[in-house]
């Protein structure tokens, strides 16, 4: 049996290269980026007005001053220019800063007269020279590296390759998923079930986990039967690239899904890992095809082993970690990775505050509803006080 951090790096070691796909942009939200974007020219573009006032030309820092206004510069326009140092042109946040000007001075700070058909702004505070300018390149400068292929994009990135220029972005593609509940005691969910059934419900809620990070999948049920398993997982390896299976791993007797997936080429990398829950976990690859993952059929066992070890998987080592306080002192005797449910929320101080919560072990399905995720706690010690600070897997 080997360690949480074990299997973690196993699982690491085996990702499988899906290959890249260029798509439409608005289709790029929750995909992992295949290249590098650089920006196509300086951020901002050109000296950018970052408040409605006026323009003017001035070298020192100035406390009065009469301006006489030649016109107006608008956001999308061509640069202006001032024919005369003690003129300025009215300017609109966003518009380009017109030629022979370094300064804007807000409208807030000016008093307005007119002359006939002149139009003069008198200053009536402190001006210094370059104020509300957003200078060219001051962000970044063309050609420089904007995203780092491998990062997951989201909507700020997306807003910076429309900024680029990118109607089409080169992408990972997404493998094939498939969702394999197994058990002779499991019903549909429109079945009423009888004394001795349950409802089919993990893979619903690990779909609805996949769905939330971007990917579909499918559903499928087997009986606990060597043939009815060998049958139908020898066609669902041909046609999905990951098969994430629940039930059947454990060492009972119509546990038959370990010895059928080496049976059908799946190589195990490992059996079994010193946690709880989950201790039964299984994992295995096919020649750079298929990546499996069996995960025991207790509904809390399945979801801590989905969110320790398949979430990270598919999103290829983009997903940040997060720690949490313990907020109660707990003891946990058994030598193994402790996966504690919790309920997490920020205090006043701003910090993230683990709540454990009391359940009915790997089986407490209804436990989750006030679960927001789970608390790792280390195998080399029994006793957790509280204040401390562990990793925490979050699905909330």
């Amino acid at each position: 049996m080997i360690s949480v951090e074990e299997a973690s790096q196993i699982i690491t070691a085996h990702q499988i290269d899906w290959g890249t796909e260029t798509i439409p942009l608005p289709l790029a939200n929750r995909r992992i980026l295949a290249e590098a974007i650089t920006a196509d020219r300086d951020f901002p573009p050109f000296h950018r007005v970052t408040m409605d006032g006026i323009a003017v030309s001035i070298d020192t820092p100035i406390t009065e001053g009469l301006f006489r206004i030649e016109g107006t510069q608008y956001a999308g326009e061509s640069p202006k220019t001032i024919t005369s140092r003690g003129s300025a042109l009215e300017v609109m946040t966003g518009a380009v800063l017109p030629s022979n000007t370094n300064t804007v001075i807000r409208y807030e700070d000016l008093t307005f007269s007119e002359y006939g058909d002149k139009r003069f702004a008198a200053l009536n505070t402190n001006v210094n020279p370059q104020q509300n300018v957003h200078h060219q390149g001051s962000d970044r400068r063309a050609g420089e590296v904007l995203l780092q292929a491998g990062i997951r994009l989201g909507s700020s990135e997306i807003g910076i390759l429309a900024s680029v220029g990118k109607s089409q972005v080169l992408v990972q593609k997404k493998p094939r998923v498939a969702i394999i509940s197994t058990g002779d005691e499991l019903v549909d969910i429109q079945v009423t079930p009888l004394p001795h059934q349950i409802r089919k419900s993990s893979g619903y809620q690990l779909a609805a986990a996949l769905q939330e990070m971007g990917f579909a999948s499918e559903l499928f049920h087997l009986p606990d039967h060597p043939e009815s398993l060998e049958k139908k997982l020898t066609e669902l390896i041909q046609n999905f690239e990951i098969l994430i299976l629940t039930g059947g791993v454990s060492a009972g007797k119509k546990d038959f899904v370990p010895a059928t997936l080496e049976k059908l080429g799946i190589q195990k990398q490992f059996h079994k890992v010193a946690q709880r829950p989950g201790k039964p976990v299984w994992f295995g690859v096919r020649a750079g095809q298929n990546a499996v993952f069996a995960l025991p059929g207790n509904p809390v066992s399945t979801f801590a082993c989905f969110l320790k070890y398949v979430r990270p998987y598919l999103l290829q080592g983009t997903l940040a970690p997060m720690k949490a306080v313990l907020s109660e002192k707990i003891i946990f005797k058994p030598e193994l990775t402790y996966f504690l449910t919790v309920a997490a929320s920020f205090n006043e101080e701003g910090r993230l505050m683990a709540t454990p919560l009391k359940g009915s072990g790997s089986g407490d399905f209804a436990n989750l509803l006030a679960c927001t995720g789970f608390l790792e706690l280390p195998a080399d010690r029994s006793e957790f006080t509280a204040g401390e600070v562990f990793s925490y897997l979050s699905f909330r």
